[in-house]
């Protein structure tokens, strides 16, 4: 089982998602988009699972200081992605990715539902 968390170390939420795997004993490799960046065929397979609009977070401090010409041009996933490579602070965070399926955001139960043994 191949596990990534993607994040800044920083953040609550990624934090939390940390807390919660080291919790569990699951092993994972943490990527820290903030000093090692994103690559476009990162973001492009994130993609694949999660819409960009859920990717791209309006709500956080990179998003309030976009002036309002750059906010507007955000329409597809081409403009959402060059966004999102030009300032990885912008992505919704954590991003899980366990074997190659990208899962955005944390909750316990969402994490509890991930990770459940068959």
């Amino acid at each position: 089982m191949s596990i990534t968390l993607y994040g800044i170390p920083n953040c609550d939420t990624v934090k939390k998602a940390r807390t919660w795997l080291e919790a569990h004993g699951i092993p994972y490799n943490f990527h820290d988009f903030k000093k090692a960046g994103l690559a476009a065929d990162l973001v492009s397979g994130w993609l694949k699972d999660v819409d960009w609009e859920t990717l791209v977070n309006r709500k956080g401090t990179t998003w309030r200081n976009l002036d309002l010409q750059r906010k507007e041009a955000i329409v597809d996933v081409a403009s959402a992605t060059a966004l999102m490579l030009d300032a990885p602070s912008i992505v919704k965070r954590p991003v899980l990715v366990k074997d190659g399926r990208a899962h955005v955001g944390f909750a316990d139960a969402s994490y509890q539902q991930i990770f459940e043994k068959p």
